[in-house]
C-alpha cells in the first residue's frame, strides 16, 4: 500500500475499530452484569419473603407464593426433598432439584412433621439452633439466613413457556427447628434482550463507524496532502524545465507543510543563486584566461615568424599571469568545494612578518606594527593565511601612494590583522562589492595592473572558512582599512 492516504486511513480505522470493540466488548460485560445482579436481587427478595413464612410457621400449603412466571419458587427440606412448589411450574433446572411437584408432607410444628421435635424437646438433629450447633450460618428456630445467598442461572418452564432465570437461594429454620431452603427465580429476558439489543446496535453501528472514520479520515489526509502534491508538481516541473527561478506554492497555514515549502523555497534561492554564480565565475574566468592566453600566443606566433622580434619579458610576464590567474581560479574552486582548513595552532604575528620580509619588490616600504613576541595564536591552515595577508598587501600597494602599515593585536577575544594605506580608500556603498569575484572599481584601470578582481573574493572566502571576517573601512590616513578579525582559542586545557 504506497499510498499514504490509504495507510492514513487504514491505520485509523484499525485503530478505531479496536477501541470500539473493547469498548463494546466492556460495555456489554458491564451491562450484563449489572442486569444479572438486579434479577438476583429480586430473587433473593421473593425468597426472604417466604423464608418469612416460613420461619413464622406457616403451612406449606398455605404459604403465599408469588406468581410463577415472576418468580418460580421451590421449598426443599434438610434432605433435599421438595415440599413447597409455585402451582403452574412444570420444569426446573439450576436450583436443588429438578422436581416441581411436593412431597407429601404435614404442615411444619405437627406430629407427621419430618422435622417435629423429640419428647424430649429437642430437634431431630439434636439441640436448640437458637443455642448454636456445627453449622454456624444455619439460622435459628424461626429465623431466616442473613448471609448472602447461594445464586445459580437456570430455567423453568411455567403454563407451558421455558424462560431463562437467576435463582436466589435462601434458607430458614421453623419454629420447630426445621431448616428448609427457599429457591426462587427472577427472569434474565430484561437482561438478554438489553443485551442483545446493544449488541445488535453495535454489530450495526460499528462497521458504519468504521466506515465514516475510514472516509473522514481518507478525505482529511487528502485535503492536509495536497500541498505537498502541489510542491511535487511544482519541483518535477523545475527540474525538468531546469529553471531555478520558479518557487513551489507555499500554503497559507502555519503547519509543517508550510514549513517545508518555505525551507524549499530558501533551497531554490540559495541553489539558483549558486548555479548563477558558477555560471558567472565560469564566464568571467574565460574572459580573464582569454586575454592572457591571447597574448602569449600572438607573442609566440610572432616570435615563430621573426625570432628578433620576440618579447621574452612580456611573454614571461603572460605567463605567470596567467599562472597567478589559474592558482586563483583552482584555489576558489576548493574553497566553494567546502575545503576546510587545518586545526594547527599558529603564530599570525610572526606569519605578518615573514609575509613582509618576503615582498622586496614592493613599490612602497610596509611598516610593521605587530608585537614580538605576542598571544597572536590562531587555529587554521598557514598556507590559506599567508595567501590573505598577501593579498592585502597587493591591494594596498596597488592603491596607496606613499605609505602602508600592517599591524596585528588582540581585542576582545580575537586576532585583528589591519593593513591600512593612504590612497583614495573606497566609498561606503562599493565597501560589499569589492569582495565580489572578478570585481574592479577602476574598470578603465589595466589589468596588468589592477590584476583580475580575485584577490579580495580569495581573501573574505578564506576568512569565512576560519570562522572569521574580513571588512574594509576608512583609514586615518584617509586610504583603506581592511580589518582581518579571526578567533583567539582558547589554551590548551582551558
Amino acid at each position: 500500500m504506497r499510498s499514504v492516504r490509504a495507510r492514513a486511513a487504514l491505520g485509523a480505522t484499525v485503530v478505531v475499530a479496536v477501541a470500539l470493540i473493547g469498548a463494546g466488548l466492556a460495555v456489554l460485560l458491564v451491562l450484563r452484569a449489572n442486569l444479572t445482579d438486579q434479577a438476583g436481587l429480586q430473587a433473593e427478595v421473593a425468597a426472604r419473603e417466604v423464608a418469612g413464612q416460613l420461619a413464622l410457621d406457616v403451612p406449606y400449603t398455605g404459604l403465599d407464593l408469588p406468581d410463577a412466571r415472576e418468580h418460580p419458587v421451590q421449598v426443599t427440606d434438610e434432605d433435599g426433598r421438595l415440599v413447597a412448589a409455585s402451582e403452574d411450574l412444570e420444569a426446573v433446572t439450576g436450583t436443588g432439584t429438578d422436581r416441581v411437584v411436593p412431597v407429601p408432607s404435614a404442615a411444619p410444628g405437627s406430629s407427621d412433621d419430618h422435622g417435629s421435635d423429640d419428647d424430649d424437646g429437642g430437634d431431630r438433629h439434636g439441640g436448640d439452633r437458637n443455642r448454636g450447633d456445627d453449622d454456624a450460618n444455619t439460622p435459628g428456630r424461626g429465623e431466616v439466613a442473613t448471609d448472602e445467598p447461594d445464586f445459580t442461572n437456570g430455567t423453568a418452564t411455567v403454563a407451558g413457556g421455558a424462560a431463562d432465570y437467576r435463582f436466589a437461594a435462601v434458607s430458614a429454620t421453623t419454629g420447630a427447628g426445621v431448616t428448609l431452603t427457599v429457591h426462587a427465580g427472577a427472569p434474565l429476558a430484561t437482561e438478554q434482550e438489553a443485551v442483545g439489543s446493544v449488541r445488535a446496535a453495535m454489530l450495526i453501528g460499528l462497521p458504519v463507524m468504521l466506515l465514516v472514520v475510514a472516509a473522514v479520515t481518507w478525505l482529511v489526509t487528502r485535503r492536509a496532502l495536497r500541498p505537498v502534491e502541489g510542491i511535487r508538481a511544482e519541483m518535477a516541473a523545475i527540474t525538468a524545465s531546469a529553471d531555478l527561478s520558479r518557487r513551489v506554492p507555499e500554503p497559507g497555514s502555519r503547519d509543517e507543510i508550510a514549513r517545508l515549502a518555505r525551507t524549499t523555497n530558501e533551497t531554490l534561492t540559495a541553489l539558483e543563486a549558486s548555479v548563477e554564480r558558477q555560471r558567472r565565475f565560469v564566464a568571467d574566468a574565460s574572459h580573464e584566461l582569454r586575454s592572457p592566453i591571447a597574448s602569449l600566443r600572438t607573442q609566440l606566433e610572432v616570435g615563430a615568424a621573426h625570432p628578433g622580434l620576440l618579447d621574452v619579458p612580456g611573454a614571461v610576464a603572460d605567463t605567470v599571469r596567467l599562472q597567478v590567474l589559474a592558482a586563483d581560479l583552482l584555489l576558489l574552486a576548493r574553497l566553494d568545494a567546502g575545503e576546510r582548513p587545518g586545526s594547527s595552532r599558529l603564530d599570525l604575528g610572526a606569519l605578518v612578518r615573514e609575509e613582509v620580509s618576503q615582498r622586496t619588490g614592493d613599490r612602497i616600504p610596509v611598516t610593521v606594527a605587530v608585537p614580538d613576541p605576542g598571544p597572536l595564536e590562531v587555529a587554521g591552515s598557514r598556507g590559506q593565511l599567508a595567501r590573505v595577508i598577501g593579498n592585502l598587501l597587493d591591494n594596498a600597494q596597488r592603491h596607496a601612494e606613499r605609505s602602508v602599515v600592517v599591524s596585528a593585536a588582540v581585542e576582545r577575544g580575537a586576532v585583528v590583522v589591519a593593513v591600512a594605506d593612504d590612497g583614495a580608500g573606497v566609498p561606503e556603498p562599493e565597501r560589499e562589492r569589492i569582495f565580489g569575484r572578478f570585481v574592479r572599481l577602476d574598470d578603465a584601470r589595466s589589468r596588468d595592473e589592477g590584476g583580475a578582481g580575485l584577490g579580495l573574493a580569495i581573501a573574505r572566502d578564506v576568512a569565512h572558512r576560519h570562522r572569521g571576517t574580513l571588512t574594509v573601512t576608512r583609514a586615518a590616513a584617509g586610504g583603506a582599512r581592511f580589518e582581518l578579525r579571526l578567533p583567539h582559542p582558547s589554551p590548551p586545557g582551558g
